[in-house]
């Protein structure tokens, strides 16, 4: 591993959020997670996809998006521009740190997370050179959706009905290279067997295929 430790992505004056940040030998691109309500840096979830992307020779960096007293308001979660500095404040680690500054760079993002993730693509052109949505609230991306410009992928549970709605309704809106794709007789967690392994298969190949 080129790159494997706990880090503190710097919000302000005195203040951090924790992380971890993984990186194999060879790797060209890094994917940041960015979660969605209620999540962290530890959901299994997630975990399980950084896990096959850093076999994939992809770097990950998983970190919290809000402090511990800003997860206790419920609101927060639905920050969406507060979520979008965050995505921003660990871009600006990434480009300042001497070992991981040349990386292209990815976003995976989760329901809330997804539409921070749009946002920030959008807000950041040369920055984010890819972006996957897993159960995304993409719709929350507003505005934003007809600016991005990294290729997007929106994955979505089959039986995820609201979602996959919004989310067909959000691909419309989309004018980079996009693509929807639907897991059949998933739900919205992607719990069912398999369902995941099958997110964790997608994203890998897209972000492979944009940031090598």
């Amino acid at each position: 591993m080129f790159f494997d430790d706990d880090i503190a992505v710097p919000i302000g004056i005195g203040k951090s959020l924790p992380g971890h940040c993984r990186v194999p030998e060879g790797a060209h691109g890094l994917v940041v997670f960015v979660h969605g309500s209620g999540s962290s840096r530890h959901s299994p979830r997630n975990q399980l996809v950084a896990d096959y992307l850093i076999h994939h020779g992809l770097g990950t960096l998983l970190f919290d998006l809000l402090t511990e007293d800003e997860g206790g308001r419920r609101r927060n979660v639905f920050d969406i521009d507060l979520l979008v500095d965050r995505v921003g404040n660990a871009r600006n680690w990434l480009r300042t740190h001497p070992q991981l500054s040349t990386l292209k760079v990815g976003l995976f993002g989760a329901s809330t997370g997804a539409a921070a993730a749009l946002v920030s693509a959008a807000s950041d052109p040369e920055g984010v050179q890819a972006v996957v949505s897993r159960g995304g609230r993409v719709d929350l991306a507003g505005r934003w959706l007809t600016k991005v410009r990294a290729p997007t992928l929106l994955i979505v549970g089959g039986d995820d009905d609201q979602v996959l709605t919004w989310n067909r309704d959000s691909a419309r809106q989309l004018t980079c290279e996009s693509r929807l794709e639907v897991v059949k007789g998933a739900s919205h967690l992607f719990e069912e067997p398999g369902a995941l392994e099958n997110v964790a298969r997608l994203a890998s190949s897209w972000f492979t295929a944009y940031l090598e």
